[in-house]
């Protein structure tokens, strides 16, 4: 892996070379200038003015990553509603209209007697100016709702400075891409979203408890629930099948209607019903014979679920271990975006055409904005302007940007893909000391998840970035497909689509089973120490030997996970909406007034999901963990005094096994 690691260590070292991050700390004008950037021109004017933000609504925008408007550096965003053509109408009696508008003219303009229109075709002044203010450095709408009606400086039309009077909701459509115009009580909402997200902590924690002694009283509730459900369907399509008899065109066939776009005729049909009721009746048959003759492995399922309740109860740190891969991964991230900011700022300013003329040859194209005027292009295209596009080159290191940033978002997923192994890893040592104390919980070594991370770093990186790097393979190509993808819509031939998607159909299955083959790989590593091959060729033999019981204890792991997951995002998410919707007469006074309660109500769903998710990742771990050294244990023990079996009591009276002259203490 040294030679991989060095040809990628190459770009990275040409991209913070090359790279100047400034490029998107500070906003560029129309010529190519930063905006507040010290020991330069525009060092006190720190926002980026736009003369027609209405611009920005066009589609250009999506192909330039520009807005195809004059864009000038500002001291401050305007405050009111002024129109060039009320500036000039009012000139000689009130010069100061003129002095407060020519701020945000071009640079050395001091002409207000210039009319409109070459005014507008030169761009030396924006037709309107509105009231704004700064977000991101950039000047946008000061929006505001009243009354549920969308307002700017509480008005809700303006003049376009063209003739026309507009409706604020077309200056949305124009900033929608940055601005954020609804504006909350940032610190109390923050507050309130915090303590759900302390309640999700809380309820998960409490949820994992429970399942200790209610994982086999849900699985079964479930079960009954599901055949109790089918067996009302096959009730009602019986039902149904009877009331139909007599009713004219009832006993038509499918194959006599053919073809209905109205589903609901099918419904009319006896046909339709007596399929209906022979499908849920196999369905039916096929649960209660697999719930008696797998009646064994579940109960097997369910007590390993009751253990893996029991092993993180007397490891407790282990909950707490996703905030270290929470840490991680937060690293790989910034190493990431820090990156792709050097790659994509890298180079010398490119300088595009920007016509008003829809008909214009030279739109687009590239241009010297100090030879431009000298062109015939000014004179061919009336107000076309040679405007800052973006930074870029023609150089060898410019023409393989793309390449640097694949590179960097392969070397993206590696190490985060290295982050989870590394979690994996060690949480699967830590439960795996429990499994293996003889005596539970007296030969437990002490702090046993810091000594597997410790091992884990010591002895087991080179096997976890190995199998992170042939997961990361394998997302890159999806990646790669994905993009393929996106590119050839709409020219691509029906052969090409199939191909396509037979591609991304099996490298995704081809994920999901690395994913699954390296998870049981790392826990045979933290048992046995060996490398990454080794232990992923056990670990796959081992489950193949007992695939019926992987099986089950993957799916009722599985629905107690969803179960839980649900009911912790579920509860907080009604508790969050009762309290934002003011429904909690306890909380009325400290609950903050919102137009739009649904951001933060998502945000309260989506991160107790989240928090859930990190909680139960450890409770699945350990699920795997033991269930692997169980089968272990299964196949190298026989309960002599020799070899005596390691696993609970529970689990030898389920399998009728017992340790023979062994007694546990």
């Amino acid at each position: 892996m040294c030679p991989v690691l060095i040809c990628l260590s190459l770009y990275i070292f040409a991209a913070w070379v090359h790279g100047d991050p400034r490029k998107v700390v500070y906003p560029t004008d129309s010529y190519g200038q930063f905006c507040g950037q010290k020991d330069t021109i525009n060092e006190n004017k720190t926002s980026l003015f736009y003369f027609n933000i209405l611009k920005c609504a066009s589609p250009i925008v999506l192909i330039n990553l520009q807005c195809p408007t004059t864009q000038l550096c500002v001291s401050k965003c305007p405050d009111r509603f002024a129109t060039y053509i009320d500036m000039q109408g009012s000139y000689r009696h009130n010069k100061s209209y003129w002095e407060y508008y020519r701020q945000f003219c071009k640079p050395g303009f001091n002409k207000p007697w210039k009319s409109v229109a070459q005014v507008i075709r030169d761009e030396d002044c924006p037709s309107m100016i509105i009231p704004s203010r700064p977000f991101l450095k950039r000047c946008f709408p000061d929006f505001s709702t009243k009354n549920g009606i969308l307002t700017v400086a509480n008005q809700t039309t303006f003049k376009d400075g063209r003739g026309k009077t507009r409706n604020v909701t077309d200056l949305r459509e124009a900033a929608k891409s940055r601005d954020a115009h609804v504006c909350f009580p940032y610190v109390h909402v923050i507050s309130c979203l915090s303590s759900g997200l302390f309640i999700a902590m809380v309820v998960s924690l409490l949820f994992l408890v429970l399942l200790r002694f209610t994982a086999g009283v849900l699985f079964w509730i479930f079960i009954l629930g599901v055949i109790g459900i089918i067996g009302y369907g096959v009730w009602h399509c019986y039902w149904e099948y009877d009331h139909l008899q007599g009713t004219p065109g009832s006993d038509l066939t499918i194959y006599d209607i053919g073809f209905q776009t109205d589903f609901r005729v099918y419904l009319q049909l006896r046909q339709t019903w007596l399929a209906f009721m022979i499908i849920l009746c196999i369905v039916e048959v096929f649960i209660i014979l697999m719930l008696i003759f797998l009646r064994n492995r579940i109960r097997i399922a369910i007590a390993l679920l009751q253990e893996g309740s029991r092993a993180i109860g007397y490891i407790m740190s282990t909950l707490f271990y996703p905030i270290i891969t929470f840490v991680l991964i937060a690293i790989c991230i910034s190493y990431w975006a820090v990156t792709a900011v050097f790659l994509s700022t890298s180079g010398e300013p490119v300088y595009k055409v920007m016509a008003n003329q829809t008909l214009c040859k030279y739109a687009n194209l590239t241009c010297d904005p100090e030879t431009f005027n000298t062109t015939n292009v000014t004179k061919l295209c009336v107000g076309a302007q040679c405007t800052f596009a973006f930074y870029g080159g023609e150089g060898f290191y410019h023409k393989y940007i793309f390449i640097f940033q694949l590179s960097n978002a392969f070397v993206f997923l590696w190490l985060v893909n290295f982050a989870i192994a590394l979690g994996q890893c060690t949480l699967a040592g830590a439960f795996a000391s429990y499994y293996w104390a003889f005596r539970k919980p007296a030969d437990i070594p002490t702090c046993p998840l810091f000594s597997s991370f410790g091992r884990a770093i010591r002895y087991h990186t080179g096997s976890l970035a190995f199998g992170s790097l042939i997961l990361a393979i394998v997302q890159l190509i999806r990646i790669m497909l994905e993009y393929l993808d996106h590119k050839l819509k709409g020219t691509q031939n029906s052969f090409t689509r199939f191909l396509l998607c037979c591609l991304k159909c099996c490298f995704w299955c081809l994920e999901k089973f690395i994913k699954f083959i390296n998870r049981n790989a790392y826990i045979m590593i933290a048992i046995y120490g060996k490398n990454f091959c080794t232990s992923a060729k056990e670990a796959f033999f081992l489950l193949m030997r007992n695939v019926v019981r992987v099986a089950v204890l993957d799916k009722v792991t599985d629905f107690l996970l969803f179960l839980g997951k649900l009911l912790v995002a579920g509860g907080v998410g009604v508790l969050a909406f009762f309290f934002f919707t003011h429904r909690i007469p306890v909380f009325t006074q400290e609950t903050p007034t919102l137009n739009y309660y649904w951001v933060p109500l998502l945000t309260v769903i989506i991160g107790s999901y989240l928090i859930a998710h990190g909680f139960f990742s450890v409770y699945a771990m350990c699920v795997d963990t033991l269930f692997l050294c169980f089968l272990e244990d299964l196949e190298r023990h026989d309960g002599s005094a020799e070899r005596p079996y390691y696993m609970s009591k529970s689990l030898l009276k389920i399998l009728n096994k017992q340790n023979v002259e062994i007694k546990r203490h």
